[in-house]
């Protein structure tokens, strides 16, 4: 394992962590909102078996800086990516894996970059598009309760909004504890400014989508209180080369609520390009 450090186009330092064999098949994992390269759990680890797994921490979470500003534009997540595919010398057969907001950001690279070092993408609970009015954008039940709480400098009231989503990202049934309070550390430890500033933005790639003339998996639970189903269905209408596999009754993290199957489902796509 290997944590390295990137520099985006605006002078941002972009921290990424690498696993798996040097010639596997690069697989980059863009997590979500309020998130950090951690919060994938052991299914980092079960895909770095097959893969180079490049686990990056987006501007303003983890360890990689944090601007006071540029939250709002669509180029700078573009050029984050770009960096860290840079620094890792992959001009060619990358898998980009955004889950939640993380999809916002792999679609940003696209429509920037576009397909050319990427040879497939995945969307896991994910979307496209943000902004009030975008088609694709829809905000789930759990997100709407925890906004704009969410956003609150005072820790008493953040940690009560949070406590909105509940199950959202574990899943029901199993008791997932010590996934659960990973995540819940890696949202408080987002600068509240940073997590206000990321919902400031309206941007629609429907385009870029339509444009795609590469594999498409999309990953999404019929019970997603986040991000509802209904952008993942607009991605899949939308994408040429699109394919879904919807999980009845899951919700919103599925690689901790089913990691075999996640890992399982992740796995085959990437073979099979």
């Amino acid at each position: 394992m290997a944590i390295r450090e990137a520099i985006s186009a605006d002078g941002t330092s972009i921290v990424y962590r690498v696993t798996g064999p040097d010639a596997g098949r690069p697989l980059v994992l863009l997590h979500g909102w309020s998130a950090n390269l951690r919060c994938w759990g052991g299914a980092a680890e079960d895909l770095a078996e097959r893969f180079r797994v490049i686990a990056v921490d987006l501007r303003g979470h983890g360890y990689s800086g944090a601007p006071e500003t540029g939250y709002d534009d669509p180029k700078n997540w573009a050029a984050d990516v770009a960096a860290v595919l840079a620094a890792e010398d992959i001009t060619s057969g990358a898998v980009l894996l955004g889950w939640s907001y993380g999809g916002i950001v792999l679609s940003d690279y696209l429509s920037a970059y576009g397909a050319g070092a990427v040879a497939g993408v995945i969307y896991s609970g994910s979307m496209a598009n943000i902004g009030r009015g975008v088609p694709g954008a829809a905000t789930g039940s759990a997100m709407q309760a925890a906004i704009p709480g969410v956003f609150e400098e005072s820790a008493g009231r953040a940690v009560r909004a949070f406590g909105a989503f509940g199950n959202a990202n574990t899943g029901p049934g199993a008791d997932r504890g010590v996934d659960a309070q990973r995540l819940f550390g890696a949202s408080l430890a987002t600068a509240p400014s940073v997590r206000k500033a990321l919902f400031y933005r309206t941007v629609d790639n429907t385009e870029t989508l339509r444009a795609l003339d590469i594999p498409v998996l999309l990953l999404h639970g019929t019970a997603d209180p986040v991000v509802p189903i209904e952008n993942a269905r607009y991605i899949l209408e939308t994408a040429p080369h699109a394919h879904a596999s919807f999980w009845e009754g899951a919700q919103h993290g599925l690689f901790l609520e089913d990691r075999a199957r996640f890992v399982a489902e992740v796995s085959g796509f990437v073979e099979r390009l």
